[in-house]
């Protein structure tokens, strides 16, 4: 049996859709749009929306430390996850994960190192592609 190996969109979109179900689970809020893009043996994640209502009910109240400490907390959690989803999705293991959130826009960056540059497929040839997939949420 042969495995298809996926184009490097397909991938993108993937880790996009599996990341924002992984909010929607993890936390019971669902970000906006998740957007993955490959460099190489570097990953960089941009969630918009990632500010769960509690967060922005502090922000709000002018307790924007206490809230800006629950973000780092949430993310301190979520990172070994995000780190084993990516793993199986991408099929390389993760050196490191590097983010951060902003309270103010409601992003999340995220520069994930890999071990190696995942291995991919162009959508019509046998050479690598460059690609970004983004996925929005329909309820705005």
């Amino acid at each position: 049996m042969t495995t298809s190996i996926p184009t490097r969109g397909q991938l993108e979109r993937t880790l996009s859709q599996r990341i924002q179900a992984l909010y929607r689970e993890q936390l019971g809020h669902r970000p906006g749009k998740v957007t993955c893009q490959f460099f190489g043996e570097q990953l960089a994640i941009v969630i918009e929306d990632s500010i769960t209502q509690p967060e922005q009910v502090l922000a709000n109240e002018g307790q924007s430390s206490l809230a800006q400490e629950v973000r780092s907390e949430l993310d301190s959690a979520l990172q070994p996850q995000l780190k084993t989803l990516i793993e199986e999705i991408v099929g390389v293991g993760v050196v490191d994960l590097l983010s951060d959130a902003t309270l103010e826009s409601g992003r999340t960056g995220m520069i994930v190192v890999l071990d190696n540059p995942p291995e991919v497929r162009s959508s019509n040839s046998k050479k690598p592609q460059t690609a970004s997939m983004s996925v929005q949420d329909g309820n705005e």
